[in-house]
């Protein structure tokens, strides 16, 4: 997002919360006039910790406020062709022909595998294939649903749930999160007429985190902790597919509840989880992991750490990100925010230099993501500011345009 866009948005993120601009400045203890002159465009930037504020004032993350790096090319409703494809398979037409049996050449095996495919794209942050690919699997997806065998119908109805899911996320990704939770309600639906007890809490994960999105804290806190409860009471934790998914849950439970303002209830159940995390690998070898929810003891060291990092405690951050060791099922997307969220920390505690270090480690592993995320460019830019410029700044500066 560019500077120019940070007061609309942040004007649209106060009316949102139904906050004037003296609740704001009294919630984020930000001047009034700061706000003032940021929304009217009169000040076009602001100091990390300024924007930190208004962020945790209004209960979004800073990036939310800051713009979202742009996952693929989005223009409201004047979406390119592409994306009305994947608008039209998640919503396929009112009154339209039922999906016909798959031909005589289709495998439910091979579909299985495409879907794991656009998992991996979409962890790997490859949402131009992905979106490219989205319609067809979801359409082969609806079309194994009429197969004549109960088995193969019901097996084809976790496909659907799965794909229909991903599509939520990406549309996610996309700023279009009403579309998400309509993809995410019909995905629910196909998981209730299948014979997975596992995908229906997954996709209430994925509820939970585009409610979050929306700013509906309580909603996402209430169906994290719901889906978690069921979970865990209906044994699934004692396997290692089901662990998985109490797991996220969880920490998406606990990411609400920081953003809410109760970081000593986040940072709780993110030690809950990571303890339980350990049993991951001595329970017997689940499904393919590019299916099932992202939780290991590395995924939820990262979780902490942004939490930290994110609600002002980033000496706890540093601490836990200390000698850290990713596991090898640990998604490329974490470990690039892990970087970034490391970097912030060593900003927010004045250690420009280690912030730089981390920096550079980040444009090594993740020059283009770290080009377009606004974060990485706001921490270079609030680096830049400084009167004295820690060594490496200036080709960090340079790459993301920060430089006069």
């Amino acid at each position: 997002m560019s500077n120019e866009h940070l007061g609309r948005t942040l004007r649209r993120l106060r009316r949102l919360a139904s906050l004037t601009q003296e609740e704001l400045a009294e919630r984020s203890d930000v001047s009034v006039d700061v706000i003032r002159q940021l929304e009217q465009q009169r000040k076009h930037s602001a100091r990390l910790p300024t924007l930190h504020a208004l962020a945790n004032a209004l209960g979004v993350e800073l990036t939310t406020l800051l713009g979202d790096p742009p996952a693929v090319a989005s223009t409201g409703e004047t979406d390119g062709p592409r994306f009305v494809a994947v608008r039209r398979a998640i919503t396929p037409v009112m009154w339209g022909p039922p999906p016909e049996p798959p031909g005589p050449d289709f495998s439910l095996d091979a579909l299985r595998d495409r879907i794991a495919d656009g998992w991996s794209q979409y962890h790997a942050a490859e949402f131009d294939a992905l979106m490219k690919a989205l319609p067809d699997l979801i359409a082969e997806a609806r079309s194994a649903t009429v197969v004549q065998s109960d088995d193969d119908r019901s097996a084809a109805f976790v496909a659907l749930g799965k794909v229909l899911q991903l599509g939520g996320h990406l549309s996610v990704r996309m700023g279009k999160t009403d579309l998400a939770l309509t993809g995410l309600e019909r995905a629910i639906q196909a998981a209730e007429q299948s014979a997975d007890p596992l995908l229906a809490p997954m996709i209430a994960n994925s509820v939970a985190w585009t409610y979050q999105r929306q700013g509906r804290l309580d909603d996402a806190l209430h169906v994290a902790l719901h889906a978690a409860g069921t979970a865990e009471q209906s044994g699934h934790t004692n396997t290692a597919d089901g662990l998985k998914v109490w797991g996220a849950l969880t920490m998406s439970a606990a990411t609400s509840a920081a953003r809410a303002g109760d970081y000593d209830r986040a940072a709780a159940m993110m030690e809950t989880a990571e303890k339980a995390a350990a049993r991951v690998s001595k329970l017997p070898e689940g499904s393919d992991s590019r299916m099932v929810s992202v939780f290991s003891p590395s995924s939820v060291r990262i979780e902490r750490v942004r939490l930290a990092v994110q609600y002002g405690h980033p000496e706890e951050a540093l601490k836990l990100a200390k000698g850290m060791r990713l596991s090898k099922d640990t998604p490329p997307s974490w470990r690039t925010w892990l970087l970034l969220d490391v970097a912030r920390a060593h900003t927010d505690t004045g250690d420009a230099a280690g912030a730089v270090k981390t920096l550079e480690s980040l444009r090594r592993v993740a020059p283009e993501w770290m080009r377009h995320h606004t974060l990485a460019v706001a921490i270079v830019r609030d680096l830049w500011s400084l009167p004295n410029h820690p060594p490496g700044l200036r080709p960090l500066a340079e790459f993301l345009g920060v430089a006069a």
